[in-house]
């Protein structure tokens, strides 16, 4: 019984760092590359910066969102093991 509690343990533990891992490379890579577009609309575009950023910032609030959802992933597994052990 001890080493079934402890095996849900440990894969809970393992499923929280696949979240984290998962869920921050791809918010982070697009959030860089998006910042990386605007910055370049706005080197073309002056003009046109406060929209931009608008649009920019809005796009990165919504990618930032699967970040937020596996960082609530990775809590409760990890709270399943606060419980377990």
């Amino acid at each position: 019984m001890v080493w079934n509690e402890l095996a849900v343990a440990a894969f809970a533990v393992i499923g929280a760092a696949i979240a984290m891992i998962g869920g921050g490379l791809g918010p982070a890579i697009g959030q860089g590359y998006a910042a990386g577009k605007g910055v370049e609309a706005v080197g073309r575009q002056p003009e046109a910066q406060s929209k931009i950023m608008t649009t920019m910032l809005l796009g990165q609030a919504v990618a930032e969102t699967t970040g937020i959802y596996s960082l609530v992933v990775a809590l409760l597994l990890l709270g399943i093991v606060n419980r377990i052990l």
